[in-house]
């Protein structure tokens, strides 16, 4: 049974674990790690190591969540990072940082007898805060057993396959997403133009994508903070998903225009929630 938990990265998403992790009732033990320390210390929740070997030292488990590729590479493989403690455990790692880097990973981790799984989600912090996250997991059945207990916490679990199969998956269902949300941006700024009832038209929109209603303030209000998701991490998403995706010889040419769209949105604010690709449009409009 798993009774210690290792949180590194401690960012909007990382921190919405540890909280809901501590919040669940359970007597799990926490410990969090976080490039800058005052990230961490700000969750509020178990105790905060200096280093991410320090961090994992006595975890049976290790959660990671970070921004992009090389935080996670700096988290395992840095000097001090969590394949320098000694001893096994099970890493977990949740970021979205494509299947190349768990391919890179992997070696290294079996190398110390410790395990790895590659378990993307989605939905929001918000969302992961009352534990009802999708959790895509990819690895050995199981060590997706293993973890399982501690991930159903967070939400509900599905074994999609081999060892970066969730990583795959994950660049898929955030690539669909970047196309509906400038699709909604669009055709309200198209509804706009046409005189359509603005109202009406997000209600007719949100009838096929009820996920709308999570970001009607950014759309209706022009308000993208607080931010949900960024349109620079969504942009960094795309990018992965574009490689993987050429790299396999598919036609993604919608998705390669949705990138580009996401880029000139930035323009306005690449800190600003991903509504903020209603601008780009707004912008257009006024030329």
């Amino acid at each position: 049974m798993i009774t210690h938990v290792a949180i590194l990265g401690t960012g909007k998403m990382g921190s919405a674990f540890a909280g809901r992790l501590d919040a669940a009732g359970t007597d799990l033990r926490l410990s969090l790690w976080n490039r800058t320390r005052a990230r961490a210390e700000q969750v509020g929740v178990g105790t905060v190591a200096r280093t991410s070997a320090e961090a994992v030292r006595d975890a049976e488990l290790v959660i990671t969540s970070l921004t992009n590729r090389e935080a996670v590479r700096a988290a395992y493989l840095g000097r001090d990072g969590a394949l320098a403690a000694t001893g096994t455990r099970l890493f977990v790692e949740m970021s979205t940082a494509g299947p190349d880097l768990i391919a890179e990973l992997a070696p290294d981790v079996e190398a110390t007898g410790s395990r790895l799984i590659d378990a993307p989600v989605l939905g929001a912090p918000t969302v992961a805060a009352r534990g009802g996250l999708a959790i895509l997991a990819g690895g050995d059945a199981a060590d997706v057993d293993r973890a399982r207990p501690v991930l159903e916490l967070l939400g509900e679990v599905r074994h999609v396959g081999a060892l970066g199969s969730g990583a795959r998956l994950k660049l898929a269902a955030n690539s669909m997403l970047a196309d509906l949300t400038v699709a909604a941006a669009e055709l309200l700024a198209a509804g706009d133009a046409s005189g359509l009832d603005r109202e009406h038209l997000f209600w007719v929109l949100a009838r096929f994508v009820p996920s709308l209603e999570l970001r009607r303030a950014g759309y209706m209000e022009d308000r993208h903070e607080p931010t949900l998701f960024a349109l620079r991490d969504l942009r960094k998403d795309l990018d992965l998903a574009l490689e993987f995706f050429h790299r396999s010889g598919a036609s993604v040419p919608l998705t390669a225009l949705t990138r580009e769209l996401i880029e000139e949105a930035m323009v306005g604010g690449a800190d600003l929630d991903i509504t903020a690709v209603a601008r780009r449009y707004r912008r257009v409009a006024d030329r």
